[in-house]
């Protein structure tokens, strides 16, 4: 299955994670069902990375997301 086990990525995978339970619980308080969805792609996307950069890169895209969202 080539899953990666390096310290990088399981550092992103738990900031990340964090990051994603808090904006999950931000959107079902409130009922915004993007930061729902975006909350549960911060939970679920490292499983699907293979590498760092693209862990920290899509994660913060995500963040951006979350903080700047345009809808």
């Amino acid at each position: 299955m080539g899953l990666d086990f390096s310290p990088s990525s399981l550092l992103a995978g738990f900031v990340f994670g964090v990051i994603g339970i808090a904006i999950f619980r931000k959107g079902k308080k409130n009922a915004e069902f993007d930061l729902i969805f975006i909350g549960i792609a911060l939970m679920v996307y490292p499983y699907f990375t293979h590498s760092p950069l693209m862990d920290w890169g899509i994660g913060a895209a995500l963040c951006a997301l979350a903080y700047y969202r345009p809808f």
